[in-house]
């Protein structure tokens, strides 16, 4: 369930804003069609969006007309500054982005073995993200009680990744081992990842699945239907808050007030020791037609002013434990999370 194929000279992506209706993949062949890609969500989720990135320097490289290795390297930087604008809260971007610039920064080959080399490392990052999943999900499996019937919001799924995904691996994984009974799915609006994507991933693996209004979720607690909820993340500060699709606060505090476990998968690489509170997350604000129009169609009057912002920040105490490839890491994390790092 690869949203993101490299294809030589090319990059192949399934178009997310059609599914699950249409299944129809667009190609890219220049830095700025990865660029429009990433920007009109066609490609979302932290960690897809790092390796579309990634992808988007080695087409620059390969479809480039230059000369020199000077030539080359000048049109790399365009090309990075072009992917680094397009969505400003997922640190996997700026994560790939910079793996790539290494390269041509520390490159004085020639031309041919430069761009060998870049187109190298953007399918390594591509590899790695799916193994990262995988064992993400077999951590994230150990927290998963017996008969679990669990909570998750937007879309981590293989759609947000490489394949398998960060929420939806820890899912997986839990699935494989016989401990899910079924999933509970926030439509996740404005943009609905829930109920267009998440629903959709889950159904085609055979997983049981629920599809609920976000408003639904602390009723659905309050009943006693759901064991835990898993989300991924965007960003994680280095003491713990996460930046996660709006709406993952909302779920994090009900969580709390019904004493569920709260959990956070997310590969490593999420996680920016170079910011220590939430409030230094630059939240990226969308559109406001993507929370006035629904399928094309205006849902609010026409002038309502809108606030739209794609994320929210859940703070630590909220957070049961974060789950990464490298392993689980619980409160204080401003210990557990720095001490990591060091």
């Amino acid at each position: 369930m690869k949203p993101v194929i490299w294809c030589g000279d090319c990059a192949k992506l399934i178009d997310q804003t059609l599914l699950p209706t249409q299944e129809e993949w667009i190609t890219c062949r220049t830095p700025d069609e990865m660029a429009e890609a990433i920007f009109t969500m066609k490609v979302r989720g932290a960690p897809a969006i790092g390796i579309s990135a990634a992808y988007g320097i080695a087409l620059g490289a390969i479809n480039s007309k230059a000369t020199s290795l000077s030539e080359l390297q000048s049109e790399l930087a365009k090309a990075h500054e072009r992917l680094r604008s397009t969505r400003p809260t997922a640190v996997n971007l700026f994560w790939a982005l910079q793996e790539m610039r290494k390269i041509w920064e520390a490159n004085n080959a020639d031309i041919a073995e430069l761009k060998q080399r870049l187109t190298e490392r953007a399918c390594a990052i591509a590899e790695e993200d799916i193994t990262m999943c995988k064992t993400m999900g077999a951590h994230g499996a150990e927290l998963v009680p017996e008969h679990a019937r669990i909570l998750t919001h937007c879309n981590a799924g293989a759609l947000a990744t490489g394949d398998y995904g960060t929420a939806l691996g820890v899912i997986r994984a839990a699935w494989e081992q016989g401990k899910l009974d079924m999933v509970w799915v926030d439509e996740t609006r404005p943009f609905l990842q829930g109920a267009r994507l998440t629903a959709w991933e889950l159904m085609q693996d055979g997983i049981p699945c629920k599809l609920i209004c976000d408003n639904m979720a602390g009723f659905v607690m309050k009943q006693g239907l759901i064991d835990m909820a898993v989300v991924g993340a965007d960003r994680i500060t280095a003491n713990g808050h996460v930046a996660n699709k709006i709406g993952t606060y909302s779920v994090a505090t009900l969580c709390k007030a019904h004493g569920i476990p709260f959990y956070v998968a997310a590969p490593y690489s999420t996680i920016d020791p170079t910011l220590h509170d939430g409030k230094d997350i630059v939240i990226e604000e969308r559109h406001p037609d993507e929370l006035t129009t629904l399928a094309g169609k205006r849902i609010a009057p026409a002038g309502v002013p809108v606030y739209n912002p794609a994320f929210d920040v859940t703070p630590p105490e909220l957070i049961s434990a974060i789950i990464t490839e490298r392993g689980i890491f619980r409160p204080p994390y401003d210990q557990t999370l720095v001490k990591a790092f060091s």
